[in-house]
């Protein structure tokens, strides 16, 4: 039986990340969860914290944690984009990955993510002069 690791496209995912950051000032990451989780929230922070995303300059950093044990998913802004978008944006982006989820199109429902967070990161943190890629764009896993 296929896993939704296995029909997970590595390469797609992080070529959309370093295409989105390149317009922006903010840090797109994505973790895949082995383990099921209960709180897709709570477990998102934990790894937001684990992978230094609340140390971006400017408080722009976004994590996507998908836990497929336990069919569920978080999306988590730091402060700074959080303030600019507000929960109407959250929700959308949110709902747009769960559309392609349900077809079982896993790469794809995160790569239309990342181009949604990027457009909103390219909007309001566009990338400047001397910015530099503060975070890995790799796939994170555990």
């Amino acid at each position: 039986m296929k896993s939704f690791f296995d029909g997970v496209d590595h390469d797609r995912i992080v070529a959309a990340i370093a295409e989105a950051e390149k317009r922006s000032s903010g840090e797109i990451r994505v973790h895949l969860h082995h383990r099921a989780v209960r709180d897709p929230i709570a477990a998102a922070k934990k790894v937001f914290e684990k992978l230094g995303m609340a140390k971006t300059a400017q408080k722009n950093g976004v994590l996507i944690f998908v836990a497929p044990r336990s069919k569920n998913f978080a999306i988590l802004g730091d402060s700074g984009i959080h303030e600019k978008c507000g929960d109407r944006f959250w929700e959308d982006a949110a709902a747009k990955m769960t559309g392609h989820f349900r077809s079982a199109d896993y790469s794809g429902g995160i790569v239309v993510t990342i181009e949604t967070l990027g457009a909103a990161l390219a909007a309001n943190f566009p990338a400047q002069r001397d910015d530099r890629d503060e975070l890995s764009n790799e796939i994170d896993e555990a």
